[in-house]
């Protein structure tokens, strides 16, 4: 299981050491959850930020838009260094379109959806879906709790993948107490926000979900 820790609850006071500490623990990806006070409440960075981050670490570079339009941002983010765009089903009126812009660009592309949000637009575009998120928190904010009725759409999800390589990732309330549930369902990469940096220890963090979903421990 892919373990990618959210800057979103990260310090960014001192952004660049706290993405270390948990590299050096054994993510393999940071996720970069990109908020435009439009499709979500908040607002958080964009392609200047990332292209910081890339300078400071080689860890795949996750980012998460959640923005309206998002195919306006996709040739900035690539140029900023990100490794893979996910973008919102919710968010664009060309799912196809944007995925296909991402996928030009060499990086991986994902889709995203809120747990209100049916996955019916998918099988439209398995073709050129590198990633499939599925939210188990309503987006924009960090620090929510689970939201336990999003589970058959994970297995939904899963089902959709059959095979097909395609990564299974969840964001939204992922800890200790859930994370091997959601390797049983099928997840092969979780988000995880507030429990990793919210802890006294973040690296120690790090290395007990990758224990719990059974991978290798650094």
């Amino acid at each position: 299981m892919i373990i990618a820790p959210s800057i979103l609850s990260a310090n960014f006071a001192r952004l660049g050491e706290d993405i270390h500490t948990v590299v050096s623990a054994g993510a393999e990806w940071v996720h970069i959850d990109v908020m435009d006070g439009i499709f979500v409440p908040n607002i958080t960075i964009g392609p200047v930020v990332v292209k910081d981050i890339r300078a400071v670490t080689d860890a795949f570079l996750d980012c998460h838009l959640m923005i309206a339009e998002p195919e306006r941002y996709i040739e900035s983010f690539a140029k900023a260094g990100a490794d893979g765009i996910t973008v919102h089903a919710e968010a664009t009126h060309h799912l196809h379109r944007a995925l296909g812009m991402i996928r030009e660009r060499g990086l991986k592309a994902g889709v995203s959806v809120n747990p209100a949000t049916p996955l019916e637009a998918l099988p439209y575009c398995l073709d050129l879906i590198d990633l499939i998120l599925i939210m188990t928190v309503n987006p924009g904010f960090g620090g929510q709790s689970f939201i336990h009725a999003v589970t058959p759409k994970i297995k939904q999800a899963a089902r959709l993948i059959d095979g097909r390589g395609i990564i299974l990732q969840v964001d939204g309330g992922v800890d200790m107490n859930n994370i091997t549930m959601l390797r049983d369902l099928g997840v092969t990469s979780v988000v995880a926000g507030s429990s990793i940096f919210g802890s006294q220890d973040p690296a120690c963090m790090v290395k007990e979900l990758i224990k719990r979903a059974d991978t290798q421990v650094c």
